[in-house]
């Protein structure tokens, strides 16, 4: 195994220099255990091996005594960059900064460095970003959002971890591992929260992006209706804006029959452009009209009321990606992993109206 030692930095030693940078010995002597066990830690390696507190023992003491691993020696002794490039939708939202922060961490951990390649349309195709510098990347952590910003860089045999994936699209991209969350379950839960409050009518208000996240949605969605008798949902199609999501919650809220007494968005930031249309249709959320929305953005705690949503943890599933192509650098199996999500009750979801008019003109 590699060691992950850091030599002491030029001029470091006697002579009144700069302060020597810590090594991996001195770290291995100020916890009292051996550098095989530093190595294993700073190289996320330890699970099963070293205990939780004697892990964090050596993280702590590492951070203390200033150690930062000698990435040039360790690229040489490897034939790797110890680089990662992170391929995301534009970032319109806070959820693929968050994914990218959680991916940062455990790289920095592990002596990586991560690149953030945002697509820029957001969703479709785009320029190969290292067409002339494949050789200083290692792998590849992509986003099936971005799926298609991939297809000029698959021809480096790049290891690749895709995120939020069908197993199709794993496949077809030949990726290593997938890390997904569980979306559908996500949809399932506040489905049976709305319709334990009383809800039948439902409408939809779904992301005009055709991925797998968004298709797992709507069919989860589709199916725990179903099983309800007198249950149902009209869907509305929308960009992912708050502009666009009024517009589609308008829409739902007039268009002729019963109006609806929940609108079930597939993105906070939807969710937050159909409680602005509620208030222009002089409706009050949630006395005559609850809203849900999925992710749990820092927009959902910041409108009133505060949305009740599904917490995707975005971190982790950064973390949990550039933990599975570390892994498969390092010759390991590899696990696709599936994360579970959570939904958050709050304000914007209560019982429906008791009589409740139609829509329509």
């Amino acid at each position: 195994m590699a060691s992950v030692q850091g030599d002491p930095a030029p001029g470091a030693r006697a002579g009144g220099g700069p302060r020597a940078r810590a090594t991996s010995r001195d770290v291995a002597r100020h916890v009292g255990v051996s550098q095989a066990t530093v190595s294993l830690v700073l190289g996320d390696k330890w699970a099963g091996r070293v205990s939780e507190r004697t892990a964090e023992a050596v993280r702590t003491a590492a951070r203390e005594l200033g150690y930062r691993p000698n990435l040039a020696a360790r690229s040489l002794r490897l034939g790797r960059t110890r680089t990662a490039l992170l391929v995301v939708p534009a970032l319109t939202t806070e959820f693929f900064a968050r994914v990218y922060t959680g991916a940062a961490r455990v790289a920095a951990e592990g002596g990586f460095g991560v690149v953030l390649y945002p697509s820029p349309e957001g969703v479709g195709p785009a320029r190969d970003p290292f067409d002339s510098a494949r050789a200083s990347l290692d792998g590849v952590i992509a986003s099936s959002m971005a799926a298609d910003a991939l297809a000029a860089m698959r021809g480096g045999g790049l290891p690749l971890v895709m995120l939020d994936s069908s197993p199709d699209e794993a496949a077809s991209a030949a990726a290593a591992a997938t890390v997904n969350l569980d979306i559908a379950d996500g949809m399932r839960q506040t489905a049976e929260h709305l319709l334990a409050l009383g809800h039948r009518r439902i409408a939809h208000l779904a992301a005009a992006v055709d991925t797998w996240t968004f298709r797992e949605r709507a069919a989860a969605l589709a199916a725990a209706l179903a099983a309800v008798p007198g249950a149902s949902a009209h869907t509305e199609a929308a960009p992912l804006t708050v502009d666009e999501g009024r517009r589609a919650a308008e829409r739902a809220l007039t268009r002729p029959g019963p109006r609806p007494t929940a609108l079930v968005c597939d993105d906070d930031i939807l969710a937050a452009g159909a409680c602005k249309a509620a208030r222009r249709l002089g409706l009050r959320v949630p006395d005559d009209i609850s809203v849900t929305g999925f992710d749990d953005l820092a927009l959902a705690t910041a409108v009133d009321p505060e949305l009740t949503t599904v917490r995707l943890p975005a971190e982790a599933v950064g973390a949990a990606g550039m933990r599975a192509l570390m892994a498969v650098l390092d010759g390991e199996p590899a696990r696709d992993t599936t994360l579970p999500v959570r939904l958050v009750p709050r304000g914007s979801s209560a019982p429906p109206p008791r009589d409740t008019p139609s829509g329509g003109h």
